[in-house]
């Protein structure tokens, strides 16, 4: 990962730009706009080397708190900075009461204090950048962990809730998962700690297991493809439809939706039906991406591996590389 190292600099003055640039690039990449929309369109296509934004207060057009407030939302790791007239630091500070910067610079620079700040916001920057990055990585640890989870207790509700012996089945479900990109659930640490995320999680499965149960019967006897296609296509309104010996899904959650739909989404019977039809077929299932869709066609039996005794490991070792991409 690059770590941002770059100041940007917006200013409608062309001299106070150059004076600037000369001024920091002994100890800083610089980059410089000279309008609120300059500013954007370089936020917009350097965000991940800008580590500082410094921005001129009046300008034609649009004031530069207007583009601190723009980065604040689109690009938070950017430490935001001010730079304004004596005349105008009633502006300066109601930005900094809203979270808009991090600190202001009056006009004229006094160049000692732009240097020292700058420096600090740099270092600011490197700290946030730092902090983000194992942030990530606790999350990518903490997302496996969950995916684990619910791998184990898709398991649990097979052999629990439709019949013994469904490691197939299952291997089949988490495979076609993986031919359509699943990956590991997002979690909403804001709102969830870990035990009620745990409590969350245990209830959700085990109304996945009550819906599995049910859907069984549903099916029919499986003698034919074609009807068990159709009552599959029933079971997912408006997500799928039959042609000819494959189904046309077009909504992708109905094959990865018990793997990542959030903790407080409640389980429905279209969520799960899929699931439930790979479940009880026991067959695997060829799926390919047609524009917008996915056609899915059945295989045979045969078409099932020998699963090694870490089948299930594997499948959730791929599904969280999934993730990481």
């Amino acid at each position: 990962m690059i770590r941002p190292d770059t100041i940007l600099y917006v200013d409608d003055e062309a001299m106070a730009l150059k004076y600037f640039e000369r001024l920091v690039r002994p100890f800083a990449p610089v980059l410089t706009a000279g309008s609120v929309e300059e500013g954007r369109a370089l936020l917009a296509e350097h965000a991940g080397r800008i580590a500082v934004l410094i921005s001129d207060q009046r300008m034609p057009g649009a004031y530069g708190n207007e583009l601190l407030r723009h980065a604040r939302e689109h690009h938070p790791g950017i430490v935001r900075m001010l730079t304004t007239a004596y005349s105008e630091l009633g502006e300066a500070i109601e930005a900094i009461n809203s979270g808009e910067i991090y600190r202001y610079v009056t006009k004229p620079w006094d160049i000692d204090i732009l240097k020292a700040d700058l420096r600090n916001a740099l270092e600011l920057a490197t700290l946030r950048n730092e902090r983000d990055g194992l942030l990530r990585e606790k999350m990518l640890v903490q997302q496996q962990q969950l995916l684990s989870q619910r791998v184990g207790h898709l398991a649990v509700a097979a052999a629990g809730f439709v019949r013994p012996g469904s490691a197939p089945a299952l291997y089949a479900y988490l495979d076609t998962a993986l031919q359509v990109g699943a990956g590991a659930p997002g979690i909403d640490w804001h709102a969830l700690d870990h035990a009620d995320l745990a409590q969350l999680e245990a209830q959700r499965a085990i109304a996945i297991g009550q819906l599995l149960a049910r859907w069984e019967p549903a099916f029919g006897s499986g003698a034919d493809t074609t009807d068990t296609l159709a009552a599959l296509a029933q079971a997912l309104p408006g997500a799928a439809r039959v042609e000819g010996s494959s189904l046309v899904v077009t909504d992708r959650r109905v094959f990865t939706w018990p793997l990542e739909a959030p903790t407080r989404e409640t389980p429905s019977a279209a969520s799960v039906a899929w699931l439930a039809w790979q479940l009880w077929r026991g067959q695997p299932a060829q799926v390919q991406a047609e524009g917008d869709a996915w056609r899915m066609e059945p295989l045979p039996a045969s078409a099932l591996p020998v699963l090694p005794d870490d089948w299930m490991a594997d499948c959730i070792e791929r599904l969280g590389e999934g993730r990481d991409a």
